[in-house]
C-alpha cells in the first residue's frame, strides 16, 4: 500500500510542471467514497476529481497510469483555460 505522498509523488513524476508553473497538487483518501481526492489548485481556483483505488494501485504498481494521466491533464486543462 502507499500513501498520498507516494502518489502525490507519482502525479508530480508524470506531470513535473506541476508546482512549478503555480499550479499545487493535493491527495486525500475519501473514506466516503472509497476513493482519492485529487486537488489542483492555481490562485484561488480548486479543482478537484476522483481517483479510484484499483486506477490509483495499477499506477502506482508502475502498470498503467492511463486513467490518473488523463484526470490530472483534464484538471490542469481547466485550470489554466480559467
Amino acid at each position: 500500500m502507499y500513501d498520498k505522498k507516494a502518489l502525490c509523488d507519482k502525479i508530480r513524476e508524470l506531470y513535473p510542471d506541476i508546482g512549478e508553473c503555480g499550479i499545487d497538487v493535493d491527495v486525500n483518501y475519501d473514506e466516503d467514497q472509497k476513493s482519492w481526492t485529487v486537488k489542483l489548485k492555481k490562485d484561488h481556483i480548486e479543482l478537484k476529481t476522483f481517483l479510484e483505488d484499483e486506477d490509483a494501485n495499477l499506477c502506482m504498481d508502475g502498470k498503467q497510469c492511463v486513467s490518473l494521466g488523463l484526470e490530472i491533464a483534464q484538471l490542469k486543462d481547466n485550470i489554466a483555460q480559467i
